[in-house]
């Protein structure tokens, strides 16, 4: 018999199979011989009082054996059939998309812009050492996607939208920490998770499947209102049944084409503002309540949301014992973003503090079209990129100056590696996103005390939370309204928020593209 129990134990007594057992026959009244086992199925914090509390959701097996643990395995069928499919991008969509293809018995031609998860590291380099930004590898393209070098977070609200578990269970068969089964807010690692990906790519290729890097897109073979395909920089037709487009956020030149060659794209809401950082041990003692973390605690993180002159304000992709990276992906922009080691022992803690951008903000760019947030995306990161002096080092101010309108004489330390400068961001930030952002960090202040410190730093600027695009879909079938057999696909076409929605959103659209009757049976991609 299996009996769900929630259980709330010390931290003494977290990693203590005994103490679980001896917990779980109290409380169903049992003899402890008659528990078989105590599996975990999700585990978290509650640190509103100390002392701080393991919060346990458990399946307890009693008066029965309990069944093997069901370990997840990297199992796919080689593709043996004459159908493919297209996609274009080999982020977490187009990576579990290509998988679940697989599955179906299709073969998935991926294109992927940027490079090899390991020849990606050397571009990465280049921008934090040098200030060299390689548009087509850098933090944003690449294996992977974005969030391969950006920390790995695996929190996902999306639970409606599909197999939250199936993901993890894939993630896990590739070489990812087991706990992120259990965890409340599971967490790769941006040094553990190429290796996973390297990994996927792997069960791809094995299958049948094929990925070709540093191949750019730049046009789509549309005829009779259906695609056929795309061409690549170098001049290839690669010709598929279908074409999943999962680009990403960043993939501006994908925007301008899409609009360029008449497919209906649609302005979409988003949201900017800065990165904020402030010393680990500070958020470690407000979360904790206690002036030195438990060793056996993790760093502290924290979610915020506040309402200024009605909009919202909010921490977006919390880096707890992390660091702030440059994600720009041309030469003239600054863009930040955080990420953190599986470890999470960096000094630091950095947050996206953004501010939610709708459609009346967009007025001065109005003459783009669709494409309007995306400009002013782009005015906001080669502001940034002037006020931090080049070699992407960035603008940054301490919080209370920020707050009080004038401009910090020096700078505490900071992760960010290109370096900051010291720049008056309440002058050069877009007056309504300032004077929200100045509102929320007063409320912040109130709701977590000392969050409002001298020793926190402002650093701008945060644009990439999200697409400023979407590229509508039929909800049914997936398939644009307009171009039949193009699937937009993912965070670059507005379906999905993180790693795993992403995935979730590649996984749909796969089942869509298999339950599509094929149109170009028998046809190969160019050099396949």
């Amino acid at each position: 018999m299996i009996t769900e129990l929630e259980l709330a134990i010390s931290l003494d007594s977290a990693d203590d199979p005994a103490t679980l057992r001896r917990l779980a026959a109290g409380r169903l009244d049992l003899p402890e011989e008659r528990i078989s086992a105590v599996r975990i199925r999700r585990r978290s914090l509650d640190a509103r009082h100390q002392p701080v509390k393991v919060l346990l959701k458990t399946d307890v097996y009693h008066d029965e054996p309990a069944p093997e643990d069901d370990a997840p395995r990297a199992e796919y069928p080689p593709v043996t059939g004459t159908r493919r499919v297209v996609i274009v991008g080999a982020g977490p969509a187009g990576m579990f998309a290509a998988l679940r293809l697989i599955e179906l018995g299709i073969r998935p031609i991926l294109l992927e812009r940027g490079k090899d998860v390991r020849a990606r590291r050397r571009d990465l380099v280049a921008i934090q050492r040098q200030g060299t930004v390689n548009p087509d590898s850098n933090y944003c393209f690449g294996e992977g996607g974005a969030g391969t070098y950006s920390d790995g977070k695996l929190y996902t609200r999306a639970t409606k939208r599909g197999n939250v578990d199936g993901v993890l269970r894939t993630l896990v068969a590739h070489g990812a920490q087991p706990e992120i089964l259990i965890d409340a807010h599971p967490h790769i690692g941006s040094n553990r998770l190429p290796n996973v990906v390297a990994a996927m790519r792997e069960s791809i290729l094995n299958a049948g499947g094929e990925i070709r890097f540093e191949t750019r897109v730049i046009d789509l073979l549309i005829h009779d209102g259906a695609i056929r395909g795309v061409v690549t920089a170098a001049g290839d037709e690669v010709i598929g049944d279908a074409v999943i487009l999962a680009t990403g956020h960043s993939a501006r030149d994908i925007f301008h084409l899409l609009h360029n060659r008449g497919v209906l794209i649609e302005p979409k809401a988003f949201a900017m503002g800065v990165r904020i950082e402030h010393p680990q041990p500070l958020i470690d003692s407000i979360q904790y309540h206690n002036p030195v973390r438990d060793p056996r605690l993790p760093a502290a993180s924290y979610r915020l949301a506040s309402t200024v002159r009605e909009r919202g304000v909010f921490s977006f992709c919390m880096c707890p014992g992390g660091f702030i990276v440059p994600s720009a992906t041309e030469q003239d922009e600054v863009v930040v973003n955080g990420m953190s080691l599986s470890r999470r022992d960096s000094p630091f803690a950095n947050s996206g503090l953004v501010v939610s951008v709708e459609t009346e903000d967009l007025a001065p760019y109005a003459e783009h079209g669709p494409l309007a947030g995306m400009y002013y995306q782009k005015a906001m990161e080669v502001m940034a990129a002037t006020a931090g002096g080049g070699e992407q080092r960035a603008p940054a101010q301490r919080v209370p100056d920020f707050i009080a309108n004038r401009t910090s004489g020096t700078l505490p330390p900071c992760s960010y590696n290109p370096g900051i400068t010291t720049a008056p961001l309440h002058d050069l930030l877009p007056v309504p996103l300032a004077r929200r952002l100045q509102g929320g960090l007063k409320n912040f202040g109130r709701t977590m005390n000392g969050y409002v410190t001298t020793d926190a730093v402002i650093v701008g600027v945060e644009t990439r939370t999200s697409s400023p695009v979407r590229v509508p879909r039929d909800p049914a079938t997936l398939e644009h309204p307009l171009v039949g057999r193009l699937y937009p696909c993912g965070e670059g076409a507005g379906y999905a928020g993180g790693i795993v929605s992403a995935a979730i959103d590649g996984v749909r659209v796969a089942e869509a593209c298999a339950g599509h009757r094929p149109a170009h049976q028998g046809l190969r991609p160019s050099g396949a």
